[in-house]
């Protein structure tokens, strides 16, 4: 079924996207290495695992998606299930096809994304008011908060790290601009203030008016004997009751940061100032309110810019807020739903776009003074995760470290080092876990294996099947090659971008990823180098890689060192020949966030 349907299309995309990727060309310095090196284990997983991978996403497909690229399941509008679980079954699809998956994968996830925006511009609300015309409008949900935009898109905003036809082109500047206040239906955006105006925004502008349940949980729906709703729900009643608090939405807060990842794609892409100091504009504000709150961001700010104006002065209120707690309706539970992290994604960007460590700067002053709050029971120190009019509570017997993994990713200072959670890839990376790349890639395959099977023995149907059900099917498995091969941190379910030392392109073929045959190990970084580990596991055929520094070319590579041998580069590129069957170590010493970042290919 799916294969003659895509042919055509695929051809005409295919033309697009090389005609819109500039580079690829002799302009690289190139390296030659022509040692011989038994093909190592990891090499080899690392290959097989991109295989699996695109057979198994080939299978996923053929079995929830049809010929138009539309999900296979009842539509549904809400933060229960609604379009922005739909594409999330496309998860890590675009990441896979830029570390080196087959073509096949591109084209299966740009007729996902393409059916999927007809699909919910077509799909409409009978008694919620926000999707009564469509659920997208000019194929953007009309209006809905961060959390679930991010999950929204978390496919599109990694799509152009593999190339981007004409029509995404325009949706990169189209979405960006609906948070720039450069469509007149959509003034999400206060430039006086510096604030984003509600946490429901998005084509149709900012809702500025409390949240309803309804507005949450979509048209009411047979649930019993029917669905297993994604949060346990067992009828439409507790479906609303889990969003009664859900209110307090007008005005800013931190999870809107995440908005500026648009900008980002399209700065990446264009190269437009606008974009940059919109995003610049917007998250200096964001730093200003944290500093003048204790080094916390709050998480209400109201229309007026003043912290807490919008909840009774409570710096720390409104929904997913520092004091959200709720009651879970199908147990009575208290659950603590602070979704406040999220804010870092602004952070991160303006990082990637300056180099200037006073944006990781913020978010350290957090966690500090979150973890200075922390008190003794019994033999062990607790932490806080929240707080409420009664002060700071729920406490964990770890320190908070949100974002601690990306904040390090991003600065590669010791000190953030030691901020981490446990981590074998970071153990692996000082020397302390050597066999750590060879059972994290089986660990990946092992998932994939799973996955099918579960996938396989699914017995839902069209009908009965909710927007989310397939996601725990989907087989994609990249943890391990993002880490490995490209010194990089998984971006989450946020719509975020990639944080990454290294990037790989084909110049044969002329597209992103690790040409065939050929993997990458990463066994060191530090802020001024990367050791890295390249080998052609083809005994009879050369192959040429091209190596970027950074997602986004935002590192310079000053220069290549293999054994005693150095070669000065100074471009965000070199192009590497590889004799078959050959492999050698490089030091690469770096200059990061030398270059602005860039979806042009180098």
């Amino acid at each position: 079924m799916f294969g003659h349907c895509l042919l055509r299309r695929s051809a005409c995309a295919l033309f697009l996207f090389v005609m819109s990727w500039r580079g690829l060309t002799a302009a690289e310095p190139e390296i030659r290495i022509d040692t011989p090196m038994p093909p190592p284990g990891w090499a080899l997983l690392e290959r097989e695992l991109l295989r699996a991978n695109a057979a198994a996403c080939r299978e996923f497909f053929d079995k929830y998606f049809d010929e138009r690229g539309f999900l296979l399941c009842v539509e549904r509008w809400g933060g229960d299930d609604g379009p922005d679980d739909a594409i999330e079954n496309c998860n890590d699809w675009p990441l896979l096809y830029a570390l080196g998956g087959s073509d096949q994968v591109r084209r299966m996830y740009e007729r996902a994304w393409e059916g999927h925006l007809r699909q919910y511009t077509l799909a409409k609300t009978t008694d919620v008011p926000l999707a009564r015309d469509g659920m997208f409008y000019k194929e953007f949900h009309t209006q809905f908060d961060w959390m679930h935009l991010g999950e929204e898109l978390t496919v599109f905003n990694v799509m152009g790290l593999g190339g981007l036809d004409a029509a995404n082109q325009q949706r990169v500047r189209r979405f960006a601009g609906l948070y720039m206040n450069e469509d007149p239906q959509a003034p999400n955006y206060d430039p006086q203030h510096k604030i984003i105006r509600s946490m429901f925004n998005g084509s149709r502008g900012p809702l500025l008016r409390k949240a309803t349940a309804l507005d949450w949980a979509g048209d009411p729906i047979e649930v019993e004997h029917r669905f297993k709703p994604g949060h346990g729900e067992r009828t439409y009643q507790e479906m609303l009751d889990h969003f009664r608090d859900y209110t307090d939405i007008v005005g800013d807060l931190p999870q809107n940061l995440r908005a500026t990842t648009l900008a980002f794609n399209a700065f990446a892409l264009t190269g437009d100032e606008k974009y940059k100091r919109w995003i610049l504009e917007y998250v200096d504000a964001w730093c200003e309110r944290a500093a003048a709150n204790g080094g916390i961001m709050p998480s209400n700010v109201g229309l007026d810019g003043q912290i807490g104006s919008a909840t009774g002065g409570k710096w720390y209120g409104g929904t997913y807020g520092w004091g959200f707690s709720v009651k879970v309706p199908q147990t009575g539970e208290i659950a603590h739903r602070n979704r406040t992290m999220y804010g870092f994604a602004g952070l991160a960007n303006a990082y990637l776009l300056t180099g200037d460590d006073r944006y990781l700067a913020t978010w350290r002053k957090q966690m500090d003074a979150i973890n200075a709050q922390r008190r003794r029971q019994g033999d062990r120190w607790m932490y806080p995760r929240m707080y409420g009019d009664q002060g700071w509570y729920d406490w964990h017997p770890q320190p908070y470290a949100e974002n601690a993994l990306e904040l390090y990713a991003l600065s590669l200072r010791p000190d953030d080092r030691v901020r981490v959670p446990a981590s074998g890839w970071l153990d692996f990376l000082s020397g302390t876990r050597p066999d750590y790349p060879e059972s994290a890639l089986q660990r990946d395959l092992a998932r994939i294996r799973q996955r099918v099977a579960a996938m396989r023995e699914d017995p839902t149907t069209p009908d009965t099947r909710l927007a989310d059900d397939p996601m725990k099917f989907n087989p994609c498995s990249v943890a391990s090659l993002l880490e490995l091969t490209l010194g990089g941190v998984h971006p989450g379910v946020g719509g975020n971008v990639l944080i990454a030392q290294l990037r790989y392109f084909d110049p044969q073929r002329r597209r992103a990823g690790l040409p065939e045959d050929v993997a990458a190990l990463v066994e060191r970084l530090t802020a001024d180098e990367t050791t890295v580990m390249l080998v052609n596991v083809n005994q009879i055929e050369p192959r040429t890689v091209v190596m970027q520094g950074g997602a986004y070319g935002e590192h310079k590579i000053a220069a290549v060192k293999i054994g005693d041998k150095e070669t000065a580069i100074g471009q965000r590129a070199v192009k590497i020949a590889l004799a078959p069957g050959a492999g050698a170590k490089l030091t690469l010493q770096m200059r990061r966030f030398r270059d602005p970042p860039t979806l042009d290919a180098p």
